[in-house]
């Protein structure tokens, strides 16, 4: 579940979720959308996947991976209420906000969540550089969440990129390259593979 970077490549069956399947020889549903944002109003797109939490459907899952956030803080708060809008997905000691419930709807159902952050560009300029600040704060906040509630894991990807690699994105230096969603989908394997 979730946005353009769990979709980036699915079409090729390169993207995350099919670098997981093959890397775990286990089916991997993928559910993410392109643009898909955290707090998302509109109902009938919302149920097409363009609200993350529109995305999970009850099942007997064994895992739940998702991300979310990144389109909410970039096109969504404009550079001015970005502290709002986080404190709307998550609150700043993991326990409330709309990552928070579906985070908990989801472990109600028994399935263990991953919960992916993003990735950086250090050393490289992109056109989401001015949000890196609220992007960190953010995903503290998801780490914190993750450590307080057994069955939950954080994946950070803040250090995945050596300085100054561009190989790990796709050319609008936003969205996992082939290279950068096969490596995300090993640090995603690792959690599962304890």
């Amino acid at each position: 579940m979730g946005d353009s970077m769990m979709a980036w490549h699915a079409g090729s069956n390169k993207g995350i979720a099919g670098n997981l399947e093959e890397i775990l020889g286990e089916p991997v549903i993928d559910r993410s959308v392109v643009g898909a944002r955290v707090i998302y109003n509109l109902p009938i797109t919302g149920a097409m996947g363009m609200n993350i939490s529109q995305q999970y459907r009850p099942g007997e899952w064994d895992w739940v991976i998702l991300n979310g956030g990144g389109n909410d803080l970039w096109l969504g708060c404009g550079c001015h209420r970005c502290d709002r809008r986080i404190e709307r997905m998550i609150s700043a000691d993991g326990q409330s906000g709309k990552i928070a419930d579906l985070v908990r709807q989801i472990r109600a159902s028994g399935a263990q969540v991953i919960y992916v952050g993003y990735l950086r560009s250090p050393g490289v300029g992109s056109i989401i550089e001015h949000c890196r600040n609220e992007g960190n704060a953010f995903e503290q906040r998801i780490a914190r969440m993750a450590k307080q509630q057994p069955g939950v894991h954080f994946v950070s990807l803040q250090d995945l990129v050596p300085h100054g690699d561009k190989s790990y994105h796709a050319a609008d230096r936003i969205h996992p390259s082939r290279r950068g969603s096969r490596a995300i989908a090993m640090r995603i394997a690792q959690i599962m593979d304890r």
